[in-house]
């Protein structure tokens, strides 16, 4: 590292959720970027786990340091990190002012191990993007053994995260309700840290009136519903291919449900596309303009993951002037209520998805669609990031 960028205040990024198709934490770790990629006075050095090993220097105020790094197998397409020989010539070469931790398995202590010998003067944060004791490990404990085991396990979870936390000087975390949960559970020093949305991008003023004719397949009235989500139970994909035929009943027509992106459940979402008409499955959307015009050519959106930690793709839908149906707890019940421009889900069946989406559908949706974009508005990424720094700022004078 150059003299310059010796005298900025220095943040190194380490998540192994990352991954090149992945949604959320994809988009928080772009947004960063792009956020560092215009500042003078700090530098972002992103650790991403890739195939091979390389330094990519984006700007003065980025850098990208590609880290060789297990893959796992399937259509995940993440990488782990864990080892010291990845983690200590990043922080020899920069010895940052903060190290934030982006996902919470091995990592963190592993971090916290090799900070102390390498650069003790950093300061520990971590973000909570996934709520993992309650998503990962109480709800599926709590479906295949019981409320109680599941309540025990996610107890343990929480404890692991305490473990894995340990000496880390706060944690970030952009729902209200996922750092109250922090907070009972004992995690260190919880901070809300509200994610962003590029409102600009993400319009009404990119729907793409062919694209919504190509998609109402000579029908006005078809509903068109976007689904750009990870194609995993955790998601709703389950509730939304078991609910089609249902809906299709309570609305009178097919209809069109656009998939996107990837996930262990892609091969279902295949088998749907080909067997009804207006289901198609395009595949992963790289270009975010791509994304915005898809989002804007739909009528409604859906967020169905009760374990979201803020969800982007819930803002950039609302962004776009889709009224949602989401989940009753997590980021997506906070959402809807308080934008008041959706319907919750009463409980997670196709039936009860298919009643929700009906019941949206025949609302006032043009009123629905102007709340989901006013409440978005209220979000920035610009916003978040400076929030961000500033929190690294008073961490590290401390």
């Amino acid at each position: 590292m150059d003299a310059d960028n010796k005298r900025k205040f220095t943040i190194v990024d380490f998540n192994n959720f990352w991954s090149p198709s992945g949604g959320g934490v994809r988009r928080y770790h772009l947004q960063k970027m792009a956020f560092y990629e215009q500042q003078s006075d700090a530098l972002d050095v992103f650790v991403m786990p890739d195939a091979k090993t390389f330094t990519e220097v984006r700007s003065d105020g980025l850098i990208v340091e590609h880290v060789e790094a297990f893959r796992f197998p399937g259509n995940w397409e993440y990488r782990f990190m864990w080892k010291r020989k990845q983690i200590a010539p990043v922080l020899e070469k920069y010895k940052p002012d903060i190290i934030e931790v982006g996902s919470p398995y091995i990592l963190p202590t592993a971090v916290r191990h090799t900070a102390k010998r390498v650069s003790p003067q950093s300061r520990l944060v971590a973000f909570w993007h996934a709520d993992f004791p309650v998503t990962y490990v109480g709800r599926p404990v709590a479906q295949k053994l019981g409320a109680g085991i599941g309540r025990f396990a996610r107890k343990e979870a929480f404890w692991y995260a305490r473990k894995e936390f340990k000496q880390f000087d706060c944690i970030e975390a952009s729902s209200k309700e996922a750092m109250a949960r922090l907070r009972k559970n004992g995690l260190p020093n919880p901070q809300w840290i509200p994610l962003g949305c590029d409102i600009n991008m993400f319009s009404p003023a990119k729907r793409d009136d062919t694209l919504v004719n190509e998609l109402k397949a000579g029908n006005p009235n078809r509903l068109v519903i976007f689904f750009p989500h990870r194609h995993c139970n955790e998601k709703g994909i389950d509730l939304v291919l078991g609910a089609y035929d249902i809906l299709a009943k309570e609305l009178g027509h097919e209809p069109a449900i656009v998939f996107a992106g990837t996930g262990p459940s892609l091969p279902l979402v295949q088998e749907a596309a080909s067997k009804y008409e207006h289901v198609r499955y395009i595949g992963f959307i790289n270009s975010i303009d791509e994304m915005a015009r898809y989002y804007a050519s739909a009528d409604i959106g859906l967020a169905l993951s009760g374990w979201e930690t803020f969800g982007l793709s819930i803002l950039e839908s609302m962004a776009s002037g889709n009224a949602l149906v989401g989940a009753a707890a997590g980021a997506a019940f906070e959402h809807v209520t308080e934008s008041g421009a959706g319907t919750i889900l009463s409980e997670r069946t196709p039936q009860a998805l298919a009643n929700a989406i009906a019941e949206l559908y025949r609302s006032d949706m043009h009123a629905m669609k102007q709340k989901a974009r006013a409440y978005a508005e209220k979000f920035s990424w610009k916003d978040c990031f400076t929030r961000q720094l500033e929190l690294y700022r008073n961490i590290a004078a401390k």
